[in-house]
């Protein structure tokens, strides 16, 4: 039996940060733990009202003695638990200025780590956590969620196998529209904490969706961005943070490209697309019909890839993360889970001495680092007279 279909000491046991009744990425990340069995809840921190913490425990059924006022209580009290009952990872879900800290506290204290991004709200933490990551005993994760879609692993497989040549181009689009107006101003919870700098980060939309396609980009071509020409702006009038943006990008193996993303796309709900060509052919993947994935060379008629268990020509890497035959649309959650499930894997790999399965990836405090350092440039250029700005170190 594979690492993905079981842990043999059973469900990797799982304590949540954030995430209580009326969050919304809360919900999702523990929907996704739970969809393949290998993860379960056992403790959490929900929320800084001992009401909504109380109430949140109970409509998830766990004991109330593992449901802690706050995520310091957590981890000390859980660290002193018998080895076969305490949490082994940890699921942050908070706004995102508690992620380095919550994160570092955890790895040093030899737990494994899920976060939600962004990895820190700053360069300096990220390359901090790297470190704390590097030198710990747990293992850390991110959800960057559309890396775990069956058809972006097609994609990736596709371009290294060389089937569509050097890549040449690449276009990223990431419209929304939910920013259209003052939300914050109107005491909407998810815009008030994502348009402030003190608990958002330095970047609004570009933070928030950008480094998604930035990770995307980086995901399926296998490389990485090497110098970006920014134009951010900011449209809703006494809105802190940008909420629209383009980014000319150039990549360290030659390919150059065009990453937009905005969130005052009025009508616009989550259309995330993805476009690479190479010297021979194209790709050509939405997130509005995610099981799709389009195959392009001059002069001929394109080819559609559709997801699915059944369909031989996908390769392995893409049938690792597919749950059902062709026909049956698997989607956001399903791409969520194929993050939880490949880290649940690699954790009990780690914590029996094996090797962890190649196929089964999942973001990792790399992935983070190098996000923090894609926003880092963006800013830095955005207010620069320079045409380039260098990506990193």
């Amino acid at each position: 039996m594979s690492q993905a279909e079981a842990n043999i000491n059973g469900p990797i046991r799982m304590g949540m940060v954030g995430g209580g009744a009326g969050a919304f990425i809360g919900d999702l990340h523990r929907k996704a733990a739970a969809l393949d069995g290998q993860i379960q809840l056992v403790c959490g921190a929900f929320s800084r009202s001992k009401e909504n913490n109380q109430a949140t425990a109970q409509a998830l059924y766990l004991n109330t003695d593992r449901v802690y006022d706050s995520w310091q209580e957590m981890l000390e009290l859980e660290r002193s638990k018998p080895s076969a009952e305490r949490m082994q990872m940890l699921s942050i879900v908070t706004p995102n200025d508690l992620h380095f800290p919550i994160a570092k506290a955890a790895l040093e204290a030899g737990f494994h780590v899920m976060s939600d991004k962004p990895a820190t709200c700053t360069l300096a933490e990220a390359y901090e956590l790297e470190k704390v990551a590097g030198a710990s005993s747990g293992l850390y994760g991110l959800t960057h969620t559309y890396m775990g879609y069956p058809m972006i692993k097609e994609a990736r497989a596709r371009v290294l196998a060389g089937e569509i040549g050097p890549i040449r181009k690449v276009f990223v689009d990431y419209p929304q529209g939910w920013l259209s107006s003052a939300l914050e101003a109107d005491g909407q919870k998810q815009a008030a904490w994502r348009t402030d700098p003190a608990r958002s980060g330095p970047s609004g939309c570009m933070g928030d969706i950008g480094t998604h396609a930035a990770t995307l980009v980086k995901y399926i071509l296998d490389d990485q961005i090497d110098q970006v020409c920014a134009d951010l702006s900011i449209f809703v009038e006494n809105r802190a943070l940008d909420d629209d943006g383009a980014v000319l990008l150039r990549m360290k193996k030659g390919a150059k490209g065009v990453l937009t993303a905005s969130q005052v796309c009025n009508g616009e709900e989550n259309n995330l697309s993805i476009r690479v060509y190479g010297e021979t052919g194209g790709l050509e993947w939405a997130h509005s019909d995610p099981n799709t994935l389009w195959l392009k060379r001059q002069g001929e008629a394109p080819q559609k890839l559709r997801a699915g268990t059944d369909q031989s020509y996908l390769s392995g890497f893409t049938q690792a993360h597919l749950r059902t035959p062709a026909g049956h649309p698997e989607g956001f959650i399903e791409a969520f889970a194929n993050i939880y499930r490949n880290f649940a894997a690699a954790i009990s790999a780690h914590e029996t001495g094996q090797k962890p399965d190649p196929q089964l990836d999942y973001p990792t405090i790399h992935d983070g680092v190098a996000s923090l350092e894609f926003i880092d440039a963006i800013l830095e250029n955005n207010t620069s007279s320079e045409k380039w700005t260098k990506v990193g170190k």
